[in-house]
């Protein structure tokens, strides 16, 4: 089979976070939810352990009281001086201020936002004193996560990657009724978005990223 290059290169590169743009009034068919999930399985796991579980939240009174620890968290953040100042002629520094902002508004309206979508792995690394083990517990489920705000993209659908609500990890663990040793790695607040389409993002250049045979060789 022949992939559409073209194609598969605008999902991957217009898969941008939905925060401000996500429509709350819209109501989201559980079915497409199913597939990005079906779609998302299909991502590797450590030795094919498949030890991942996806938490989806449609109850309004979940919804809120998650949207609540968000808040929390946010203000928690906010108040660690976060983030941190970024040098002088740095090209992102235009978009930071934007990009605070979308995160604010996101938690104002959070609770609206019809699909919540949290990603889990069994396991915890809070503990755990080996770097492979830890690559290993969160390597076996961000691809499946990204996986499906990839399908979820392609289906018209709006997310966003958060971790703002894993300052209250355990207490919203206990609300889902997600058991001890399962691990969240995000919350993606689902949605149709409205507009028509997304462009690429601004970001530093990749030639700066890459280090050719060994660490700073370019």
């Amino acid at each position: 089979m022949t992939i559409d290059l073209a194609a598969a290169d605008k999902l991957l590169t217009t898969t941008r976070s939905v925060r401000k743009r996500l429509d709350l009034t819209r109501p989201v068919p559980m079915a497409l939810i199913d597939q990005c999930i079906e779609i998302a399985m299909q991502a590797p796991t450590g030795t094919n352990a498949q030890n991942w579980s996806f938490v989806v939240v449609t109850d309004q009174a979940m919804r809120t009281a998650i949207a609540g620890f968000y808040r929390q968290g946010w203000e928690a953040m906010l108040a660690s001086g976060y983030p941190p100042p970024l040098p002088e002629g740095d090209p992102r520094e235009h978009v930071m201020p934007k990009v605070m902002d979308s995160a604010g508004y996101l938690g104002s309206v959070l609770d609206q936002v019809p699909v919540f979508v949290i990603p889990c792995v069994k396991g915890r690394v809070e503990n755990v004193p080996m770097v492979a083990a830890q690559a290993s517990t969160y390597g076996s489920i961000l691809p499946a996560a990204w996986s499906f705000m990839l399908a979820a993209r392609a289906r018209g659908l709006g997310t966003a990657w958060t971790t703002i609500h894993l300052f209250f990890h355990d207490q919203v663990s206990e609300l889902l009724g997600i058991p001890a040793e399962w691990t969240q790695a995000a919350l993606f607040p689902v949605a149709y978005y409205t507009g028509d389409d997304f462009k690429p993002a601004h970001r530093l250049p990749a030639e700066s990223m890459i280090h050719r045979g060994r660490w700073g060789s370019h």
